[in-house]
């Protein structure tokens, strides 16, 4: 259900931006991301899809504005929940799409944001390949480059990282966003939708950062299937 609008807390900057974060059972750690990204972004909002462990009412303990799916409808239908959201709120000119697991950088998301408001750009791509500084292990980073070969055979956008959930994302992009896959092959249908849109778009290099806590959910190997799996059967 989705919960009725309030004033959110203006911040001297980035009043007209919407974090929006895909939430599934990260409860011991979404409390962490949402204070860290409001001490720079007053909108957050989390779609809370499904969880079973309390994430929903953690996030909005820190503050976060909570949408609830009351089943698990996966990533790809909590992020147009989210978009769909924020794109129609009154304030809004930029939404940055942010995982709820600890793993991208406040400062990334800040300089992307940067580089769109300067370069009036319609969409920058978090890119974990544009330097050395991320290390996802041989058997993900084989996965994750396929998945960029198969999207830009698909989509012709030349992309160095193309399941990279960190997105700097217009208004005006974001309204030619309606992602019909749940699984992980939303970020391939993400990737064309933008492309047809025909706005101006660039690559960011990001750091992602693989926690302890992630690996010991075993989230690595986890998105690795799922990710070679959506690219066979989509």
């Amino acid at each position: 259900m989705t919960p009725p609008v309030k004033p959110a807390a203006r911040s001297a900057k980035n009043h007209d931006v919407w974090i929006v974060i895909p939430l599934y059972n990260e409860a011991p750690v979404i409390g962490g991301v949402i204070d860290e990204l409001k001490k720079e972004f007053a909108n957050v909002v989390c779609i809370d899809d499904g969880s079973t462990d309390g994430s929903g009412a953690v996030a909005r303990e820190h503050g976060a504005r909570v949408i609830t799916h009351p089943i698990n409808l996966g990533q790809g239908a909590a992020l147009q929940t989210g978009i769909s959201y924020a794109r129609e709120q009154a304030n809004a000119a930029w939404i940055v799409t942010f995982d709820a697991d600890g793993q991208h950088r406040i400062e990334d998301a800040l300089g992307m944001l940067k580089l769109a408001r300067s370069k009036k750009l319609g969409v920058v791509f978090g890119s974990r390949f544009l330097d050395d500084r991320t290390n996802p292990g041989w058997a993900k980073k084989v996965v994750l480059k396929t998945a960029v070969w198969v999207t830009n055979r698909t989509t012709k956008m030349n992309l160095t990282d193309a399941h990279n959930g960190l997105r700097v994302l217009s208004v005006e992009a974001a309204r030619g966003i309606n992602l019909q896959q749940d699984r992980m092959a939303h970020a391939t249908e993400i990737v064309v939708q933008i492309g047809r849109t025909k706005v101006p778009w660039q690559e960011f290099p990001v750091e992602v950062i693989y926690t302890d806590y992630s690996k010991a959910k075993g989230q690595s190997l986890l998105n690795s299937v799922n990710i070679l799996f959506d690219l066979i059967v989509n």
